[in-house]
């Protein structure tokens, strides 16, 4: 088990940070080849060298999935390097806050785009290797795919359209041997928020109310999201495909307060 994905070729998207970059470790870990994909160069640089010191392969791809020329090459760069495309797993993500009264155009955009159009381009691009090795796909989704949570509405949005993105075309490639699966994590620490635009001291507080939220009384970690992710692809779910697996410390049960 340890070696499990042992000649097996990931592509991952948001790899410099959070889930994207604990879920390219855990599948170095087990012996896969890694194309990363991100926009932070430094980040991809550090990952690689992390990576090689285990004795595992990385290709860094820096990428901007808001530009639809970039999304192309991700798939032709990692089949061109490594042969092929065994696992794709979609992690990049975008937030910024808004209501139906506040979301501007250009956040709304930015949200759709990089959370739901870029995926399907991608899967678009890769599929022709996915489905010639039988591997499959990981979308990383979110609660909010699952459940209504105001002050974020393109996010939510966004992530519901995924949601069903992964169900459509987990319908449409099980006669190709092909599975399509997605995690919709809770709140789980990364720099997404941040990025949001969130300072230190609302982050802080936005985790400690977050406690209150999740009736397991805590956040997730990033290397929880991966380990299921890591399942979800390998040969242990087999015969899952469609789900929106939630991982979120139990609030998608939860009642808004």
């Amino acid at each position: 088990m340890d070696k499990e994905f042992a000649e097996k070729i990931l592509l991952i998207t948001g790899a410099t940070s959070g889930i994207g970059k604990a879920t390219a470790l855990r599948f170095a870990e087990a012996g896969a080849s890694i194309a990363a994909a991100g926009r932070d160069e430094t980040a991809l640089i550090e990952l690689k060298e992390r990576i090689g010191d285990t004795g595992g392969k990385c290709l860094t791809i820096p990428a901007d999935l808001s530009l639809e020329g970039e999304i192309g090459k991700l798939a032709s760069k990692t089949v061109e390097h490594f042969g092929g495309i065994d696992v794709l797993v979609n992690a990049a993500g975008h937030l910024s806050s808004g209501t139906i009264e506040t979301t501007a155009e250009e956040a709304w955009d930015a949200m759709l785009n990089i959370n739901l159009r870029a995926v399907f381009l991608l899967m678009q691009k890769a599929l022709p290797s996915i489905i010639e090795r039988q591997g499959n796909i990981v979308n990383v989704s979110s609660v909010t795919g699952l459940r209504a949570f105001s002050g974020v509405l393109a996010y939510c949005v966004s992530k519901a359209g995924l949601d069903q993105l992964t169900r459509c075309a987990a319908l449409e490639l099980a006669g190709k041997g092909v599975r399509v699966n997605a995690v919709n994590p809770g709140v789980v620490v990364t720099e997404i928020h941040r990025r949001g635009g969130m300072t230190e001291e609302q982050y802080d507080a936005f985790l400690e109310h977050s406690k209150e939220t999740h009736p397991l009384g805590r956040v997730g970690d990033a290397r929880e999201i991966a380990e299921l992710i890591f399942f979800l692809a390998s040969e242990r779910a087999s015969w899952i495909t469609g789900v929106t697996y939630s991982i979120d410390g139990g609030r998608a049960q939860t009642c808004a307060r």
